[in-house]
């Protein structure tokens, strides 16, 4: 190679690279060595950084030799490009253009011969790759460039080889986990024994499935900005990769399988963590996409059946009631005791119009995950089922009866701080069913509520049946048309869709709830008292004499309740 550089004649721009040093890791780029340890081989002892020392630490993958002068074209990443300087011999000048073109490019570094073609570098060239930290470097007179070439890629074979030793005794120890029937709990334990430090498991949105590690680490870790108060994991703003920012040095890798996203794998260290880790931690997600697809398929058909299950026992299709309890016992749910009944639907409009079918069962299936993981560390006694669209819990009251607190703090812990492309969802709350035979009842009365909800406050409702009031029982009745024809009957032109029609009944609305006090309602509305006595007028040549008819004003309010809740 010394004589190539020494024969202009036959001079051409050549690569050696090193086979799977090509591999590239999701931290650092290209699996190699830094610029600092190719520095460190025997031959380049004697060799000087000129500048850019600011990135020493970039990876050398490979090694390319230029004494050509169209070289961009040739130029790949994580290169250390070697030259004499020959094709620029005559245009000192034009390798200042040439150092920001190969940083561009994303080459590592470039050692040149000084003294053959070119005695000294351009302070402009110096200045430039301070500014960038593109290091340049000067090679020893008395060391040929196959000198450099067979030191440095023998270096980097043997790193590759250790890597990949490593890799498949990492591989080996983690699909045998999975093969004896292990879970991610004992993959994230394997792996952390691997790496040394804690293991997190993640859905794609970011919910804790799995850890591993010292605890006193993960409850550091889990205090950190990484996770917010629910104990979610931040995926939006822990990009793939490595980072070296508070809480310490990370590596977040994705799960995946057939192009899904199953969630991610993080370590934590309290040192730098290195290539191989992160490609042991890309080994890892691979097993972990194997068992995710295997517990997938598994609770597929057990979910179907307990869902099945629990759908006949909440639709009063059982005729057995106590064979249905010992059922559910063997199924490891405690239907017995009192229990409400809660459903969650996500909300309309949340998952995008161009999915439908198969394409949906990630969206709901993720949604049904969250409520049984907070099921499972609250009560893991408690059934909770998918039935389509929406998810069904039963809930055991607090010892006072109490379940406001419980549902919110559920709610909570299911909705996060709404990050990782959460779904905003409605939820409604039973009255709580003391027998097993009223959870029939109980379930249709959290279906209405989360219906009802939904059309009175809009999506990311939460109801609870004993607090819809007159709503109950205007649910009650399943025929739309006489409930429209009602409306209009009391109403009249006050039930049109006009801007006009709309701003009067918000007009009645307030003057009902303040039990037509006029002056209190013209404070709410900011309106002037003769202003507001002149539209009351105006109503009253619509719908009657409400403020002397208490009848009337019964019946205008259950219209405006039909219309608001029915949309009619």
């Amino acid at each position: 190679m010394e004589r190539v550089a020494d024969d202009p004649a036959t001079s051409s721009a050549g690569s050696v690279y090193v086979g799977a040093a090509e591999t590239t890791s999701t931290g650092n780029g290209a699996v190699g060595l830094r610029v600092r340890e190719v520095l460190a081989a025997p031959c380049l002892a004697q060799a000087r950084v000129l500048a850019g020392t600011r990135g020493l630490d970039r990876i050398v993958a490979r090694l390319n030799v230029m004494e050509v002068p169209d070289i961009l074209p040739w130029v790949k990443p994580h290169e250390l490009l070697l030259t004499t300087g020959y094709p620029l011999r005559d245009d000192p000048e034009a390798l200042v253009a040439l150092v920001g073109e190969l940083d561009d490019r994303g080459l590592a570094a470039m050692a040149i011969k000084l003294h053959r073609y070119i005695d000294e570098l351009p302070a402009e060239l110096l200045a430039e790759a301070d500014r960038r930290g593109f290091p340049i470097i000067e090679f020893p007179q008395d060391v040929g460039f196959d000198d450099v070439l067979n030191e440095v890629l023998g270096t980097l074979l043997n790193r590759q080889a250790a890597l990949a030793a490593r890799s498949d005794e990492v591989h080996r120890a983690l699909v045998s986990v999975v093969l004896e029937g292990g879970d991610l709990s004992d993959l994230a334990a394997e792996l952390a024994a691997i790496l040394g430090g804690p293991v997190v498991v993640t859905t794609p949105d970011g919910r804790v499935v799995a850890q591993a590690g010292d605890s006193d680490e993960l409850a550091r870790i889990g205090a950190s900005a990484a996770f917010d108060r629910s104990g979610r994991f931040r995926v939006e703003a822990e990009p793939e990769g490595t980072r070296d920012d508070p809480p310490g040095p990370r590596a977040v890798v994705p799960i995946v399988a057939g192009r899904v996203d199953h969630g991610r794998i993080v370590t934590f260290s309290r040192t730098p963590i290195s290539d191989t880790d992160v490609h042991c931690l890309e080994r890892a997600a691979t097993v972990a996409a194997l068992a995710i697809t295997k517990g997938l398929a598994v609770a597929a058909v057990e979910s179907k059946y307990r869902a099945d299950f629990l759908r006949d026992l909440l639709t009063d299709r059982i005729d057995d009631l106590p064979g249905a309890v010992a059922h559910a016992r063997s199924l490891g749910w405690h239907v017995e005791r009192p229990m409400a009944v809660l459903v969650a639907e996500l909300d309309p409009g949340q998952v995008p119009a161009s999915l439908s079918g198969l394409e949906l069962r990630p969206v709901q299936e993720r949604f049904a995950a969250a409520w049984q993981t907070v099921m499972r560390m609250r009560d893991p006694l408690a059934p909770v089922a998918s039935f389509n669209n929406e998810v069904v819990v039963l809930l055991a009251p607090a010892p006072n009866g109490d379940l406001t607190r419980i549902v919110a703090e559920l709610d909570r812990q299911v909705a996060g701080d709404r990050g990782g492309g959460r779904h905003s969802f409605s939820l409604g709350v039973s009255r709580v069913a003391t027998d097993p035979s009223e959870l029939p009842r109980a379930y249709e009365q959290a279906r209405t509520a989360v219906r009802i909800g939904r059309r009175l406050t809009g999506p990311g409702a939460r109801s609870t049946f004993d607090r819809l009031g007159a709503y109950r029982l205007l649910a009650l009745i399943p025929d739309n048309g006489e409930l429209r024809g009602y409306v209009a009957d009391v109403l009249g032109e006050l039930a049109g869709d006009t801007t006009e029609a709309a701003d009067l009944r918000h007009t009645l609305e307030v003057l009902f709830d303040t039990n037509c006090n006029v002056a209190e309602t013209a404070r709410r509305l900011h309106f002037h008292y003769n202003t507001l006595r002149y539209r009351i007028e105006k109503l009253e040549r619509i719908v009657g004499p409400f403020t002397t008819n208490p009848a009337l004003r019964l019946d205008l309010a259950l219209a405006l309740r039909v219309r608001q809740m029915r949309g009619t």
